[in-house]
């Protein structure tokens, strides 16, 4: 953290210095340009990379900041304008496309902005929204900073997602993390559909949080670029910068100090998990640097969490001497749009929402304040969190039960003897909180300089970084999604980190000087640690969690040395540089905050040595059969149904692993019977992804197309299923001879045949 909070930071807040004009974007421009380099570098087309660009601008952060400037009382920065207007777009386009979608006219979504445009045009009330008047300027210091957090976090997208993922496999070796095909094909089915349906079980019911994936078909249909585009190159990175610069504006609303919202995306977008060891990537069923390109669906969620905490910490109690303009009334709307639309964006975003707004009612309750404000919104949180559970997951559980502690079990091992159990559990508690919270430093050192006396919005902060490793520790899910609520956790973690942090930064009262020194001297120690580590790796095997802990254990241990070390040195320190008296604290609490930065390297730098960024597993994505797949893109409606013969990523002894999504996924089209493992019904299984097929009917009729085809038995496909399409793949089983009699051969490659129903 090279840009750090000073004693002056709310008179900074209040008056800053100003800069010329066009200096101010200097920061903004130099972050988005860093992207797009980084974009095109990649192998993303100047023209999709200008329509998307273009897209972001004015069809959503357009529409988006004029709302925000309606429903806001007075301006604070333009990047909080632009930012918080961002995440509004997103929820004005979630309704235009349904809207449109339902109505059979996907096409007219790219006209949605105007329906938003023309009114604060044509209403001379509504035409002051587009001045951005009375702003203040942001320090330069946080805006290149901001920038710089970007720019890192972009590198290392660039390193473990762009580069191993080609937009479109090349070879027929291509290797892709099994989600991705699946992601793609809810983003390719809400390009023409509403409610979703499972793309891999044409007619079944999605009861899933798909909110994410109906904004990749919309930022396709409006800006034109090819959906794959948009999903292994545009919207991941935009997503990231978007987030970060929403925790960087949010924690300087909520806190009311500059630098604590800019050290708080650090502490999410700079400083990974701690530990020792790159072979394990998700230890604790988690990795935050894997997390946003392996579900975007995340990165979507914490874009509209951000907003959503900001304008709860206002209902819940302005921070004391914020010099932050309030919201007003219009934070009440702002928390029913951005609780709606969080319903179906993340299934971890408001139960742990709700959970820190009761967790808020509780304290405050103890402590005899009223919490009347709190209750109304947690009301609010309540009633979104009974829709969500009623109408978009219709009940269903996902596989989630309540075991607690089920995610620390296998790091703990079996077999061992009753003190030597207790022991490992100690341990790997203990290792669970280091790898996971120990970027949260900030907030004991908030509570030791409060004495325990939070302020209201702090309650709610602390409500929320708790209540999410909670719910990790509270239930079990066989494909360790229980981890997802300790990312909703961190979205309040590091905002609470970086306020205690700038607190404590405030009692050291540093000068300028000791501002540089102390950065400096932060970023050496990231540095020196990513080297050794880089150097000496701790290989850990990905089948054997247990063994995992103890590299994270030994390594906490040595740094702990150090600190013993520089402890009992300190004294002769102060003598020899009086400046540093009272600083102890500070300089231990920026050692503990930087301890985790390695973890972003070292991702970055495993992903070259592990297939496609080292996701927990990989379907082969050959060029042919993704070839064969858009073809039929190109040349069928949207709503066809196809049917293939591959079900299965691949068969062991006989079983089927029936997590093959590349048809549904490239083709963007339903497929009568693809991969089911992921539909619903079948996840939490005991079989996982072995289970087999619930209707045994139509998989009969859907593989005698193939092996054994009749006239009866096409028209049953047709005109029972819809299936327009045969799409065959050879190498899993060739055709029958008789297809050719029966269908229409259309387009067949090396290792593809593609026949349409007659």
């Amino acid at each position: 953290m090279t840009a750090l909070a000073t004693g002056d930071a709310a008179r900074a807040a209040a008056a800053p210095r100003r800069r010329p004009g066009p200096a101010r974007f200097a920061p903004a421009l130099s972050g988005y340009a860093f992207v797009a380099v980084t974009l095109l570098a990649a192998g993303t087309p100047a023209a999709d990379l200008l329509r998307y660009t273009l897209y972001a601008a004015l069809a959503v952060a357009l529409p988006g900041t004029l709302l925000w400037r309606t429903l806001r009382r007075r301006p604070h920065t333009l990047v909080e304008d632009v930012a918080m207007g961002a995440a509004l777009g997103l929820v004005l386009e979630l309704a235009a496309w349904a809207a449109c979608t339902a109505a059979g006219l996907p096409g007219w979504l790219r006209l949605w902005p105007v329906a938003v445009l023309l009114p604060y045009a044509a209403v001379p009330r509504l035409r002051r929204h587009w001045r951005a008047g009375g702003t203040t300027p942001v320090p330069t210091g946080w805006a290149w900073s901001l920038a710089g957090v970007v720019a890192g976090f972009t590198l290392y997208l660039s390193e473990s997602f762009l580069r191993v993922n080609p937009v479109l496999p090349t070879d027929e070796g291509q290797a892709q993390y099994i989600d991705l095909a699946f992601q793609l094909s809810l983003a390719g089915a809400a390009t023409h559909q509403v409610p979703l349906e499972v793309p891999q079980v044409a007619g079944e019911p999605l009861h899933y949080h798909w909110f994410g994936f109906a904004h990749l078909a919309a930022a396709s249909l409006v800006s034109g670029v090819d959906l794959p585009t948009v999903f292994f190159r545009l919207a991941v990175p935009a997503l990231c910068a978007l987030a970060a610069v929403l925790v960087a504006v949010v924690g300087w609303r909520v806190t009311g100090r500059p630098y604590a919202g800019v050290v708080a995306a650090g502490l999410m977008f700079t400083v990974g998990e701690f530990g020792f060891e790159n072979g394990l990537r998700q230890l604790f069923g988690s990795q935050v640097t894997f997390i946003v390109w392996g579900s975007p669906s995340m990165t979507y969620s914490w874009v509209l969490l951000l907003p959503l905490i900001a304008v709860l910490a206002e209902i819940v109690g302005r921070a004391r001497g914020s010099t932050v303009p309030p919201v007003g009334r219009g934070a009440w709307v702002l928390a029913v749009l951005l609780l709606a639309a969080s319903t179906g964006a993340k299934a971890s975003s408001v139960p742990v929402v709700l959970a820190a707004l009761a967790f808020t009612v509780a304290v405050l309750l103890v402590t005899r304040r009223r919490p009347r404000p709190v209750l109304v919104a947690a009301a609010l949180a309540l009633a979104a969190q009974v829709f969500a559970t009623a109408v978009l997951f219709a009940f269903e559980s996902h596989g989630v039960t309540v075991e607690p502690f089920s995610g620390l079990r296998p790091y703990v091992g079996e077999g061992h003897s009753g003190p030597v159990t207790a022991l490992l559990w100690a341990l790997v508690l203990v290792a669970f909180l280091l790898n996971l919270q120990l970027r949260l430093a900030g907030v004991v050192a908030l509570l030791r300089l409060r004495r325990w006396r939070l302020e209201p919005a702090q309650v709610f902060l602390l409500g929320g970084a708790l209540a999410g490793p909670a719910v990790y520790l509270l239930v079990a899910h066989p494909g360790s999604s229980n981890q997802y609520f300790t990312r909703t956790g961190f979205a309040f973690g590091v905002l609470l980190s970086g306020w205690g942090f700038a607190e404590l930064l405030d009692r050291a009262a540093l000068t300028t000087r000791g501002r540089v020194l102390l950065g400096v001297g932060a970023a050496s120690l990231a540095l020196a640690l990513t080297a050794y580590q880089l150097r000496f790796p701790a290989i850990v095997p990905p089948d054997r969690p247990s063994a995992a802990v103890l590299p994270l254990l030994c390594w906490a241990a040595a740094l702990l040395v150090g600190v013993v070390l520089v402890a009992l040195l300190w004294p002769g320190l102060v003598d020899r540089w009086p400046g540093l008296a009272g600083r102890g604290p500070l300089v231990l609490l920026t050692a503990v905050l930087v301890a985790g930065a390695p973890g972003l390297v070292l991702d970055a730098a495993a992903a070259r040595y592990f297939t496609n960024g080292g996701a927990y597993a990989v379907e082969r994505m050959p060029a042919s059969r993704v070839q064969a797949a858009r073809w039929v893109r190109a040349h069928s409606a949207p709503e066809d149904v196809l049917a293939t013969n591959v079900h299965c990523r691949v068969v062991v002894s006989g079983w089927c692993d029936a997590r093959s999504f590349w048809l549904s996924g490239y083709a963007e089209r339903p497929v009568l019977v693809e991969g089911w493992a992921f539909a619903p019904r079948m996840v939490g299984r005991p079989e996982g992804p072995y289970a087999p097929f619930w209707d045994a009917e139509r998989l009969r009729a859907n593989d005698a197309a193939f092996t054994a085809p009749t006239a009866a038995g096409l028209a049953e496909l047709r005109d029972r299923y819809g299936v327009r399409w045969l799409v065959v793949d050879r190498t899993v089983e060739p055709e029958s001879p008789d297809l050719a009699e029966l269908a229409d051969l259309r387009h067949e490659n090396a290792r593809m045949a593609v026949y349409r129903l007659r």
